[in-house]
């Protein structure tokens, strides 16, 4: 998100081509064997669905986001970043590191034309544990909006309920974070299996090619406000991740924390330097610390939700409180 350059990535990167035939592109193999799975084949089936369904062109940010080394040289860092007609961004951060630590880092976001749910996929994993989020983040509240809810969500229930039950809610997520998720979320945790990776990677594909159907049939917005309530809900959501992802902490021992806040602002976030300007606490100012700082507590309220809060036909049964009881915590 951040537009300023990133001179010190050109002594670091080994660039893909960006020419605009991408029909034999292939992410580099990994590393070394990390686990069960390689997400490699989740980015090569998330190109290949993609370029089925839409004209993919390699995206601007390819040139200075490709390939680095971790500072201890034991991690290795690719990035590939597309754009599309309806996708403003299609981008991807793998890691593999010589200990087994394996990410997954997809999303995908939409053209402000479009009110269609931003894709993402975070996976982390060890050679013996695993932390996943896959969902079709709602650009719009489903919580209190059920026109949103029902436009993209009914229709998905289904798909939702059959892996919720093959991989189970994983335990605590904060109130402030639940906001940014769908019913048909799958937040959960597990210990590496080749069963368990098989049907990660089942969830991957039927969840990104029922985001590929939602684009197809997306028509554009042409009324004025609609785009610019849009533009405001992606750049809401970019400054939320950009400020309070848990990840960083691992980009920062990685590659160092100017490295690591340009890769979030410019690459992994891109857009929360350009599609607005209202800031962090413009936006959510219960995080506001007496001296006018962000408190960098990833929860304010302190609530979190053990188990699904969404019923099976998708209505939100927990209760979220004010985020404003929080206010002025340090």
């Amino acid at each position: 998100m951040e537009s300023s350059s990133l001179s010190f990535f050109s002594t670091l990167k080994r660039p893909l081509s960006t020419g605009s035939n991408i029909s034999n592109f292939k992410p580099k193999g990994a590393l070394v064997e990390v686990s069960a799975c390689s997400y490699q084949k989740f980015l090569h089936f998330a190109l290949d669905e993609t370029k089925r369904r839409t004209h993919l062109l390699p995206s601007p940010l390819q040139e200075n986001f490709n390939s680095m080394m971790a500072m201890d040289g034991k991690a290795k860092l690719q990035m590939v970043s597309f754009q599309a007609p309806k996708i403003r961004l299609l981008r991807n951060l793998s890691i593999e590191a010589s200990e087994g630590m394996q990410i997954l880092d997809f999303a995908v976001f939409p053209e402000q034309e479009f009110d269609l749910p931003i894709f993402c996929a975070n996976f982390f994993t060890t050679p013996t544990t695993n932390i996943i989020v896959l969902d079709l983040n709602p650009l719009h509240d489903v919580i209190n909006r059920r026109d949103y809810k029902e436009k993209y969500y009914k229709s998905l229930m289904p798909l939702g309920l059959k892996y919720a039950e093959l991989l189970p809610w994983g335990g605590k997520l904060t109130s402030e974070s639940l906001r940014f998720f769908s019913p048909i979320v799958i937040w959960t945790k597990f210990t590496s299996s080749q069963y368990k990776h098989g049907v990660l990677y089942s969830a991957f594909m039927d969840y990104y090619k029922a985001w590929l159907e939602l684009m197809e049939q997306a028509a554009e917005e042409r009324e004025t406000t609609q785009i610019i309530c849009n533009r405001e809900a992606q750049h809401r959501y970019l400054t939320w991740r950009a400020e309070k992802d848990p990840g960083h902490r691992i980009l920062k021992k990685l590659i160092g924390e100017s490295l690591s806040k340009d890769l979030v602002r410019s690459f992994l976030f891109n857009g929360v330097d350009e599609l607005g300007t209202k800031t962090f606490l413009d936006y959510f100012p219960e995080y506001c610390c007496e001296n006018g700082t962000i408190n960098d507590k990833r929860s304010i309220i302190g609530k979190s939700f053990e188990s699904r809060p969404w019923d099976t036909s998708g209505e939100f049964i927990g209760s979220l409180p004010s985020l404003n009881e929080g206010r002025g915590l340090s």
